[in-house]
């Protein structure tokens, strides 16, 4: 019998494909903290399974190969939003997923649960690191795998995913409370806030909360992170009085933000300009430990197209 031809193998499979896509957002996102950037990591993904296939490359773990793609094609994508990054005018703050309380699409904001609060100090790990990180603590990669992505030894491999874990520990905003309390101090310290109600807001305020906004050089949201309870609550008593005062139809509406409690903050300007933004908190032992608002229109497309 005849040994198969070129025409004999195995064609790309789209629906294999399309069923690890939730799996392989998931591990891009987690490590670009960009839903866009996420998107083209992962469409290159199927390229090189698709070039794989067509080499005639046996592939017996469908899932692990294309994580592993995956890992390898954010590892580059890190180094070279470094640069990126530290150009970047003023603060800043993931992509993230925003959806409405009742909208079935709520099921998208729960498969994508890595908090704001961690994605934020992610961004402080080197590429290595956070590849690490998310590999093998989120996804289960053993460091046999892990390292070849890295192109690195099984020691250094696990010294990076050490280095990121500490990283992580000591700079993460505190972030322990169920959905139910995020919400009800939430309620709390927008309230107290939109009232000028100071000493309402220091009984929902962590001494050392902070509040990033994410502007990205497009809408004034500061340069720097506002820290400290007194700072922090007469920064949003600021924020609050001058929106009402000068957004004739500012409204907030709930919604949840990476599957936190959060806001839509909607409104017109007189001169027609739009408000557009999402906030969010991170909360722990009945107080706010940080707040993140994101007002950069690059980053709300989703929201505004109402995905």
């Amino acid at each position: 019998m005849p040994s198969p031809g070129p025409s004999a193998l195995p064609a790309p499979s789209p629906a294999d494909f399309e069923a690890e896509r939730p799996h392989l957002l998931s591990v891009a996102y987690r490590m670009l903290g960009s839903r866009a950037e996420a998107d083209d990591a992962v469409q290159e993904a199927w390229l090189r399974y698709r070039r794989a296939l067509d080499a005639g490359e046996e592939i017996r773990d469908l899932r692990g190969w294309l994580t592993t793609a995956t890992g390898r094609i954010c590892l580059d994508v890190l180094k070279s939003a470094r640069v990126r990054r530290e150009a970047y005018p003023g603060q800043w703050l993931p992509e993230t997923f925003v959806s409405r309380l009742d909208d079935p699409a709520e099921k998208v904001a729960q498969k994508q649960d890595v908090s704001l609060a961690l994605l934020v100090v992610m961004e402080k790990l080197n590429p290595e690191q956070r590849v690490a990180v998310v590999l093998h603590d989120a996804f289960g990669l053993p460091f046999e795998e892990v390292a070849d992505v890295l192109g690195t030894s099984v020691a250094a491999a696990r010294q990076h995913a050490s280095r990121g874990r500490r990283a992580i520990s000591d700079g993460q905003a505190r972030h322990t409370a169920g959905l139910a309390e995020q919400r009800r101090v939430l309620d709390a310290f927008l309230a107290a806030a939109s009232s000028g109600d100071l000493r309402a807001l220091a009984a929902v305020l962590a001494p050392d909360v902070v509040s990033i906004g994410d502007g990205g050089g497009v809408v004034n949201a500061g340069q720097n992170a506002v820290v400290g309870l007194d700072k922090v609550a007469r920064f949003w008593v600021g924020i609050l009085n001058r929106r009402f005062r000068e957004v004739p139809e500012f409204s907030v509406e709930p919604v949840l933000v990476n599957g936190d409690a959060g806001v839509l903050a909607t409104g017109r300007y007189a001169d027609g300009r739009r408000l557009l933004t999402v906030m969010s908190v991170a909360v722990s032992d009945g107080r706010i430990t940080a707040v993140y608002n994101q007002l950069n229109p690059a980053k709300l497309g989703s929201v505004a197209d109402g995905r």
